[in-house]
């Protein structure tokens, strides 16, 4: 093995190591999930060293150097005040949803139109209008880390794989016998995978554009599915109260996570792939351990349904959202509720952190999102102007950019009290009889 290059990435802290094994090129990457800005530099080093051999004597004044520029960026203080930058008529009917490129240059919205969209974070431009469903876009995600590439999942049943630069359509993806309701690339971008109310997960190639695998083992529909960070596994969630862990190259159950006693509304890997989160219209949301599918804590305190959770960027922290208008900020290593959120007036579908870990942004039917400070969980501003319910936001990956919107989610639909098959034809009633202001807002 030899070394080609280091680079830097801020979040979460860590070093890419590029190096050349056997005539190709490969990447690696040193997580410094801990570092803070009182960790002994020379001491980190010497760890390193021990445990990474490519890190020689050659480059460790660069090692140093990234480090310190690390510890520079954990040990910023987070003081911004966001302010409405742009409010954009992003499409003729309801949003489903929104997502950034890794950048935060642009970003992508899902309709009812049936089209996704690509906008310009700075400028507000609709770059490409992404044409071809019959049906509504409900899932979209891009190929991160590389932006050049998105994905839309549709009620017609279809994944289509289009080129973000040009809006040129690669692929489409047919095989599922229902609606396709949540996508994700794996990170490496050589796969999607696409969640199925027909109760099934497919792979499918980017690059030749075929199904690689279906993965059959749900007994109800699938509403969430996440990659873990090295792209050999798969979790998916189902309204059958389970979770499945997949072995990816295989395509074969790892692990059925079993627990709940209400629908899986939203399923999460933390960085390191050693813990998965879900949450469940039980009320509630249970942590696993990803090498051996045994719950590690069921984390109490919501009286409603726990409609979103995700873990911070170190995989330190977890945050929940609940239809009882509070968002929770609990410790991955103690499972202790840390802070309570409350100030919302109505349920809350949307939770995240800032790339810092520092704050949580929420999106309320309220028609407003809040952002709080995670050490003590103060309200630290109301994001105001909406003229009818928040159903997502997002932040980019620097933190300094918001996106609101007034998008419609599954979960939102309170699909238990439903018989499932008739979910998207009442869903779809409901929203063309009742007025949306289909907005999507940008904050700096």
């Amino acid at each position: 093995m030899r070394l080609k290059r280091l680079h830097i990435r801020y979040y979460p802290p860590g070093i890419f190591l590029d190096y050349e094994q056997g005539g190709e090129l490969r990447t690696k990457s040193i997580d410094l999930l801990n570092l803070t800005p009182e960790t002994d530099v020379n001491e980190l080093l010497s760890d390193i060293r021990a445990a990474e051999p490519l890190i020689t004597s050659s480059c460790v004044e660069q090692v140093k150097v990234f480090i310190g520029k690390l510890q520079e960026k954990v040990g910023q203080k987070d003081e911004r005040k966001f302010y409405l930058f742009r409010a954009l008529q992003a499409h003729i009917l309801p949003l489903t949803n929104v997502a950034f490129n890794k950048s935060g240059s642009s970003f992508i919205t899902g309709s009812y139109d049936r089209t996704c969209k690509i906008w310009d974070t700075a400028s507000g431009e609709e770059l490409h209008t992404l044409e071809g469903h019959r049906n509504v876009v409900y899932a979209i995600a891009f190929n991160n880390p590389y932006g050049d590439k998105v994905a839309t999942g549709s009620f017609d049943k279809t994944c289509k794989l289009w080129s973000a630069e040009t809006g040129k359509c690669f692929y489409t993806f047919r095989g599922h016998t229902a609606e396709i309701v949540c996508l994700a690339f794996n990170p490496q971008s050589t796969l999607v995978a696409t969640g199925s109310m027909d109760t099934t997960a497919k792979l499918w190639d980017v690059e030749s554009g075929v199904e690689v695998s279906t993965l059959a083992g749900h007994f109800a529909e699938i509403i969430s599915l996440s990659f873990n960070t090295t792209g050999d596994r798969l979790v998916t969630g189902s309204f059958d109260h389970t979770a499945i862990l997949w072995d990816v190259p295989s395509g074969r159950k790892v692990h059925v996570l079993t627990g709940h006693r209400g629908e899986i509304s939203c399923v999460q890997f933390n960085w390191d792939c050693s813990l998965i989160a879900t949450a469940s219209l039980d009320k509630t949301c249970k942590v696993w351990d990803t090498d051996n599918g045994q719950c590690l804590a069921t984390l109490l305190g919501h009286n409603d349904e726990v409609l979103d959770v995700c873990f911070n960027y170190t995989g330190q922290l977890i945050a929940t959202a609940s239809a009882d208008g509070t968002s929770r900020v609990f410790s991955a290593e103690t499972f202790q509720c840390l802070c309570q959120l409350e100030g919302h007036k109505g349920e809350i579908s949307k939770v995240c952190f800032n790339p810092q870990g520092s704050r949580v942004l929420t999106a309320s039917v309220d028609k407003t999102a809040r952002v709080w400070c995670v050490n003590t969980g103060v309200c630290l501003q109301v994001l105001e102007g909406h003229s009818d319910e928040i159903f997502s936001c997002a932040f980019n990956y620097e933190g300094d950019t918001v996106i609101t919107g007034n998008y419609t989610h599954l979960r939102n639909t309170h699909i238990h009290k439903s018989n499932h098959t008739s979910v998207i034809s009442s869903l779809v009633v409901n929203l063309s009889a009742g007025s949306k202001d289909n907005t999507c807002r940008i904050w700096h």
